[in-house]
């Protein structure tokens, strides 16, 4: 039987630091990550593709300021702009990788389905918001908005004075049509779901689907979709080749191979930084706990070089 593998493609994967961000720049950026996947199509493996949302998000909450403050256009709720960001994503990695199965005649059909990702109402993430989205405002202006429309802000300094909104990030408890994603993705079909962490939504009192005005961590959704369709393996890609232990520190180093109690010890140490590879980690320990063989983390160009990227398992690899 074929084996399954998750991608999990992190923003850097379709825009890369310092870029603008135009359409031609996250196609070539994009083509040039698919590239990387032919070997596991070449090796039989079936894939879902998982992708982040970050620049692209957050421009669509740039438009939907500028256009109710310019047209007096109704502003989307955060959960519409993430479905938004699956379908025009999707649509781009569907289309370049269309493009490059065709370079190198593989015939496979690829499906994006727009997902849903069931949170917790009682998440304590909800009392708590701290993922900042959208712009930066002025104190005056984060006032009327708290007020108008019961936006909660975060100060924010590593830009420029201003505030931005926050909103929570709970953990990702069920991905919706995950039945179907794993039976289109065993059938051969390549599919590309729950981008941007998926749409958080909750079930109501009536078991009604309701939206969470929310995000979701990308690698803990991608994580936990690749457990619930049971995935061999779990790919994240980034801009780094490795992991480092003592990252930017004299004594850093690279490891290619963790077993998961290591990996662990060195979380609990503060070897990984939260901001950056430390969500990533958690990401790639829960998909090993719920039963995944192998996780891995490498450089969105360099997938293809077997010699890159630090992978994970329960014990190390004979």
């Amino acid at each position: 039987m074929s084996k399954l593998a998750l991608v999990a493609l992190g923003g850097n994967a379709l825009l890369r630091e310092k870029q603008a961000g135009t359409i031609d720049e996250q196609e070539q950026n994009t083509t040039d990550t698919l590239e990387n996947l032919v070997f596991l199509l070449r090796e039989g493996y079936n894939l879902v593709i998982t992708h982040g949302n970050g620049p692209q998000v957050g421009n669509i909450l740039l438009r939907n300021d500028a256009g109710e403050t310019n047209y007096g256009i109704p502003q989307m709720p955060l959960d519409i702009c993430v479905a938004d960001s699956q379908g025009g994503i999707g649509y781009m990695v569907q289309r370049m990788l269309l493009n490059v199965l065709n370079r190198h005649n593989i015939q496979r059909n690829i499906v994006t389905l727009v997902t849903m990702v069931e949170v917790s109402k009682d998440d304590k993430a909800f009392t708590d918001p701290v993922k900042r989205v959208g712009k930066i405002y002025t104190r005056e202006q984060a006032d009327d908005l708290a007020r108008t429309k019961g936006w909660k802000f975060g100060k924010e300094q590593r830009v420029k004075d201003g505030w931005r909104r926050v909103v929570p990030s709970p953990l990702p408890v069920k991905i919706l049509n995950e039945n179907v994603i794993q039976a289109t993705a065993m059938s051969g079909t390549i599919v590309i779901a729950a981008g941007g962490g998926g749409i958080p939504v909750y079930y109501d009192e009536n078991g009604d689907v309701r939206p969470a005005e929310a995000v979701i961590d990308k690698d803990l959704a991608g994580s936990l979709l690749a457990a619930r369709i049971k995935a061999d393996e779990f790919y994240i890609l980034t801009d780094v080749p490795y992991v480092f232990i003592n990252y930017n520190q004299p004594d850093q180093q690279p490891v290619e191979f963790l077993n998961y109690a290591d990996t662990v010890k060195y979380l609990e140490q503060g070897m990984f930084g939260e901001g950056s590879m430390a969500p990533k980690i958690r990401a790639c320990l829960q998909f090993i706990e719920k039963g995944g063989s192998k996780s891995v983390i490498t450089d969105a160009f360099k997938l293809s070089d077997k010699k890159f990227g630090t992978k994970i398992t329960m014990e190390y690899e004979d």
